[in-house]
């Protein structure tokens, strides 16, 4: 079995290479680059091209992008929630602290100003 890592590929595909035109597919991204691979007239190129495009104006297929997109939403939602509701507590563990040790030193300074009235 042979592994690729497509970020890897040469800028400057060897047309002669179906193999790195085959996949330099999975590095397009923009429709300019499908066009100038499916310029090159390598067959399979075009068919794969063809069978993308094809899926990519598919009902079902903008309905499963729809799902993931709302998914990925969902999941974005409720970790944001999840952290708002989390500063909030601390905040309000913060705050506590913050009344205590305002108590505390309230009660320092009292003390300090009966030890200097007793000395």
């Amino acid at each position: 079995m042979l592994f690729f890592e497509v970020r890897k590929l040469p800028k400057d595909i060897d047309i002669k290479s179906e193999l790195e035109i085959m996949l330099s597919l999975f590095r397009a991204k923009t429709e300019e680059e499908l066009k100038q691979l499916e310029e090159l007239e390598v067959g399979i190129v075009k068919e794969a091209i063809g069978a993308y495009r094809e899926v990519m104006v598919s009902a079902e297929f903008r309905e499963l992008e729809r799902l993931r997109a709302d998914a990925r939403h969902n999941e974005a939602s409720a970790l944001a929630n999840a952290e708002r509701r989390e500063r909030e507590k601390w905040q309000g563990v913060v705050a506590e602290k913050d009344a205590e040790n305002e108590n505390l030193r309230k009660q320092l300074a009292e003390l300090q100003a009966q030890l200097k009235k007793e000395v």
